[in-house]
């Protein structure tokens, strides 16, 4: 199997922008195909109160100091900015990159990031049909910027699993899907996502599968995700960062599979 593909999220908490940007430097000359962030404002995982750093700002910074790796946050809140700003930054952080930016998006779920930061939370549903309503918006924006995007078209990246909602999304909108869930169900739902593409007439083979690798050994489960569909494995990583692992999930790629 051809084209496999490796990512790296490096969590924005508990870290330096030093520190943070050099992992970046090193994962992109160790030859990482994507770098990603994610977006939140306060860490999810140990001390509440620690370091934190914005997503976007950031990947700037990360686009200016990268050469070769596709970057993108994985993923955005689509709750947190105006449609419409948002295609503007990712395409000005496209040209900083010279091409590299993907714009990654989902519906959002950390309620302290809303209620501390003034968004209302609302329901689940409530934050899909926002992010279905925003997302036409963010492709028309895209079409109508001067300059436009280096890459035509700037990819999308949708995450999620929602069944009967985002899978659509994806098979309408995107370039790409993330999905942080089991093999058995990244099996299952990528099923459902190859059906809703052939129902509108698109061809499967146009949305690439990601998924994030998480846990203590983040790489046991690869034969299984490449099983389920998956083609691009991106490793979660907080500081100390792992790049005992990510050098281990980069040979893999280059083996013959």
């Amino acid at each position: 199997m051809g084209n496999l593909r490796v990512g790296v999220q490096f969590h924005p908490q508990h870290t330096s922008y030093a520190s943070l940007a050099e992992a970046a430097r090193r994962a992109d000359q160790m030859g990482v195909d994507s770098i990603w962030l994610w977006d939140h404002f306060y860490p999810l995982y140990n001390d509440p109160g620690g370091n934190h750093f914005e997503a976007y700002t950031l990947l700037a910074a990360l686009a200016a100091q990268t050469r070769h790796a596709e970057l993108g946050i994985m993923v955005t809140c689509n709750s947190y900015r105006n449609p419409n700003l948002l295609a503007d930054m990712i395409r000005t952080i496209d040209h900083i990159s010279a091409g590299r930016a993907i714009l990654g998006i989902g519906a959002g779920w950390f309620e302290r990031d809303y209620t501390e930061y003034g968004y209302t939370f609302g329901t689940a549903p409530e934050r899909l049909k926002a992010l279905k309503a925003a997302l036409p918006v963010i492709v028309n924006r895209l079409g109508k910027l001067t300059p436009p995007p280096v890459r035509q078209p700037l990819p999308i990246l949708i995450g999620g699993g929602g069944e009967k909602v985002t899978l659509r999304l994806v098979a309408r909108y995107a370039a790409m899907w993330n999905i942080i869930a089991e093999p058995e169900d990244v099996k299952r739902k990528n099923d459902l996502l190859n059906g809703y593409c052939l129902e509108i007439g698109r061809d499967p083979a146009e949305v690439e599968r990601t998924v994030v690798l998480l846990g203590n050994n983040p790489l046991e489960k690869l034969p299984a995700y490449l099983d389920a569909g998956m083609t691009h494995f991106i490793l979660g990583t907080g500081e100390p960062w792992n790049f005992t692992a990510l050098e281990k999930l980069l040979e893999w790629r280059d083996q013959p599979h």
